[in-house]
């Protein structure tokens, strides 16, 4: 019986894109394209096991070993930091992680910045590179109001398209870092499950360079 490799999928459009291109890859799981509402899926003939978790808890599923390998968003990585390995850019979700505010916002320099994020160590990291004094507002959602309303300067957030921006009158006014999803393993599975891990892996590598 073959080894079988634990993987944590993101639930929503991106966990899908990524089953697409693992069955492209020939590690197909027929049950989980089935209608129902079970979380765990396996195909022992492929040596998978699939199970769909909430996008960022990803991550700690693969750090503390409940799952060998998993996908998960760059801004997760570079804001939990998780003891994990990073193997691989799917180049799926391709956004950026930038700095906004209302247009013709102009920043006061020896005055504190007030920024608004969901993303606290992000912000506080590249602000910190930039020597700059700021008021970090942590939120949870609805981050574009937050300049509207007056509780923040500027807010730090995943930017795709930059359609909530403009409907807000909101701008990108500095690019932090590019962001897509990424394959990522727990370190001990990857050890002991190197063969395994490192065929999806490849296989994964190939299906984007056939997409690209």
């Amino acid at each position: 019986m073959k080894t079988m490799v634990n993987i944590a999928l993101p639930k929503g459009r991106l966990g899908e894109k990524t089953y697409a291109m693992l069955k492209a890859a020939g590690f197909e799981c027929p049950a989980i394209e089935e209608s129902n509402r079970k979380l765990v899926f396996e195909n022992p003939e492929k040596g998978v096991r699939y199970f769909w978790v909430k996008p960022s808890d990803v991550a700690i599923y693969v750090e503390r070993g409940a799952a060998d390998v998993g996908i998960v968003g760059k801004d997760i990585l570079l804001e939990y930091k998780p003891d994990v390995y990073e193997l691989l850019d799917l180049g799926l979700g391709k956004c950026r992680m930038a700095v906004a505010a209302p247009k013709g916002f102009k920043e006061t320099t020896g005055t504190t910045l007030k920024v608004a994020t969901k993303f606290p160590n992000i912000a506080q990291s590249y602000y910190d590179s930039k020597s700059r004094d700021i008021d970090i507002i942590k939120l949870n959602g609805s981050i574009e109001i937050a300049p509207l309303l007056g509780l923040s300067h500027v807010i730090v957030d995943i930017v795709e398209t930059g359609g909530t921006l403009r409907a807000n009158n909101l701008e990108v006014c500095e690019e932090i870092v590019p962001i897509s999803a990424r394959m990522i393993a727990n370190k001990a599975g990857y050890k002991f499950k190197y063969q395994e891990i490192n065929s999806i892996r490849q296989g994964l590598e190939r299906q984007r360079e056939v997409q690209q």
